[in-house]
C-alpha cells in the first residue's frame, strides 16, 4: 500500500498487504490542493517529486519501496486509495520505479 490513505470498504485483515508505506503519499497540503485534476497535474508532479526528495520519512519510505521492487525483481503491486488511475502519485511512482 503506498498512500496515506486507507481505502474505504476494505479491512487491513482483507488486504492481505506486506506492507503500508503510509510516509511515501503526498502530503495533506499537495494532495487536498491537486484534487486529481489533470489540469494541475505536472505541477502537482513537480511538487511531489520535491517532497520526496526532501522529506525525510518520504525518502526512507521511497527506498524500502525500491528495495521491495529489487527485490522482488520488479514484481511488486502498488496500492492506492483513489479512484482516478491516470492522474496520482503512484503513476510518478511507478516511473521511478522503472527508472
Amino acid at each position: 500500500m503506498v498512500d496515506r490513505v486507507w481505502p474505504r470498504g476494505v479491512t487491513k485483515e482483507k488486504a492481505k498487504l506486506d506492507a503500508w508505506l503510509k510516509n511515501i503519499g503526498p502530503s495533506p497540503k499537495l494532495r487536498k490542493w491537486f484534487e486529481h485534476d489533470p489540469d494541475k497535474f505536472q505541477d502537482f508532479k513537480e511538487e511531489y517529486l520535491q517532497e520526496l526528495k526532501n522529506d525525510s520519512e518520504k525518502k526512507d519510505a521511497l527506498h524500502q519501496l525500491e528495495e521491495y521492487y529489487y527485490e522482488h525483481n520488479g514484481e511488486i503491486t502498488l496500492v492506492f486509495a483513489t479512484k482516478e488511475l491516470k492522474y496520482n502519485h503512484v503513476v510518478i511512482l511507478k516511473e521511478i520505479l522503472n527508472k
